[in-house]
């Protein structure tokens, strides 16, 4: 998949198209009330971003949003703003050729869709497919299974990128909650038909997706006394980037400053390319990544 081109124009278009505007509500954005078949896992053979004509050096990119009750408004925030702008920065920027976005909508094997996956697109599809995502709503405070992600990327993807350039993808999970160290193997086959015969430890899944894809995960944190992401902080060491809930506006700014980072730009060059009020929001989310470079380590 991945034809085609995003547009300005053909976003206020779906916008209209679907009444939609800054006073809509999240259940008025996404309508749907159980999960399109479409985005089942267990229906999914491979997920491909492959180079053509109008992208011929595709770049994977897998947003993966919690999608528990907790997080409502971060999926609103994605919908209406975010990803509009995170596409229009990646034009922009060019941290890296041709983007090809994949959503997933992530929760816990104990919820009825615990995961529903896009297809890689470059076109307006990549909002129409966001928008028809369901959102369950279920789940409390406790860990959630954003290595569902992780595995059904290792697994159930097949990218151009890394199979004929040696490039990684991208994968950046999102949410307020920190992952399990392990999900059983009764989880993982009610979520992918593969037959899974052993529980699966966070960590392996972190490493097998980690040879095709960079990835990311984004702590959403509610004040001073929220507690910071143990496992996936073990996990994903250097790869964790800390955000308030009241600075997601910024989500487009700190994606595209993560990939320009990796892709060996310089933090203060890449600070001045935001607006002045939300360059400390993006430092401060940065700060603790530790990035290998063809220079060594980037702190």
């Amino acid at each position: 998949m991945g034809y085609g081109s995003y547009t300005s124009y053909d976003w206020t278009k779906l916008k209209t198209s679907k009444k939609l505007d800054a006073s809509s509500s999240v259940n008025q954005i996404f309508q749907k009330r159980e999960m399109d078949p479409r985005f089942d896992p267990r229906f999914i053979g491979k997920r491909e971003a492959r180079d053509s004509d109008d992208h011929p050096n595709s770049t994977p990119i897998i947003l993966g949003l919690d999608v528990t009750g907790s997080m409502g408004y971060l999926s609103k925030q994605i919908a209406q703003e975010s990803l509009h702008e995170t596409m229009m920065k990646l034009f922009s920027t060019k941290p890296v050729e041709d983007p090809q976005i994949m959503f997933a909508a992530i929760g816990d094997t104990q919820d009825n869709a615990p995961l529903q996956v896009t297809q890689f697109e470059s076109d307006i599809r990549i909002a129409e497919q966001l928008l028809d995502l369901w959102l369950e709503g279920r789940g409390g405070d406790g860990p959630e299974d954003y290595p569902l992600v992780w595995y059904f990327a290792a697994k159930h993807t097949s990218i151009d990128c890394f199979e004929k350039h040696g490039r990684k993808g991208y994968i950046f999970t999102i949410g307020d909650a920190d992952c399990h160290e392990m999900i059983s193997k009764e989880g993982m086959n009610k979520v992918f038909d593969d037959k899974v015969r052993r529980n699966v430890m966070s960590a392996e899944l972190a490493r097998k997706a980690g040879a095709m894809y960079e990835i990311f995960h984004i702590n959403i944190h509610h004040g001073a006394k929220s507690e910071y992401p143990k496992n996936l902080e073990s996990i994903l060491p250097g790869r964790l980037l800390k955000v308030g809930a009241n600075e997601i506006a910024a989500l487009p700014e700190i994606i595209v400053t993560t990939m320009l980072l990796k892709e060996g730009r310089q933090l203060q060059d890449v600070l001045e390319l935001w607006p002045e009020l939300t360059r400390p929001t993006v430092k401060k989310a940065v700060a603790d990544l530790v990035l290998p470079t063809k220079k060594g380590i980037r702190f």
